[in-house]
């Protein structure tokens, strides 16, 4: 990668994170362009460059392709769950307690800004089709049959449970908690 490549991920980086900052503290609708700009030291025009709206300095455009690589990464001999619980910890495992805690501010901010909550609808359906079309590879099956949709519905309902209960309980342990829940999933659901 060129220095000019690595500073705009730097810069894109830096804005990002500075707007992240400044909605948890502030609120979001009380945080202007202008002054995640004036925080990240750019212009209002730059951060627009790198973000075509308010909405995408948190939330991101398409499926996560860390958790897509590590999926595929597991040993085809796991199942769909088992895959999924694996990649999961795969693509948690190299991030530091900042990364972690960034991750959780994300989450929380778009569980809680009705404006973040419709942007990252297409979001999400990007993510439930890379699920989608990783299951059906592992199992053979067509991206549309039935049991590979529901479960990638359950996979992302459990997900939506655990995020509503980070949000109302901050110190659940992040990955400790969604791994517990897929494990449910994974033994059929018992009660």
């Amino acid at each position: 990668m060129s220095l000019r490549e690595r500073k705009k991920i730097q810069t894109k980086e830096t804005i990002r994170r500075h707007a992240l900052r400044l909605f948890t503290e502030r609120g979001y609708a009380e945080t202007t362009v202008e002054q995640v700009a004036e925080a990240a030291e750019v212009s209002p025009s730059t951060v627009f460059r790198y973000f075509a709206t308010k909405e995408r300095l948190i939330v991101s455009d398409g499926a996560d392709p860390a958790v897509a690589d590590a999926f595929r990464a597991q040993p085809p001999e796991l199942s769909p769950v088992q895959a999924v619980r694996a990649a999961f910890r795969a693509a948690f495992a190299g991030l530091s307690e900042v990364e972690l805690a960034e991750r959780r501010d994300t989450r929380l901010l778009v569980l809680t800004v009705p404006e973040l909550w419709a942007a990252s609808l297409d979001n999400i359906k990007a993510n439930q089709a890379m699920l989608a079309s990783l299951v059906a590879e592992r199992t053979g099956r067509a991206e549309d049959d039935p049991a590979v949709l529901s479960f990638v519905g359950a996979v992302f309902g459990i997900m939506l449970q655990v995020w509503l209960s980070w949000s109302e309980r901050p110190e659940l342990p992040d990955l400790s908690t969604l791994d517990e829940a897929l494990g449910y999933l994974e033994r059929g659901l018992p009660l």
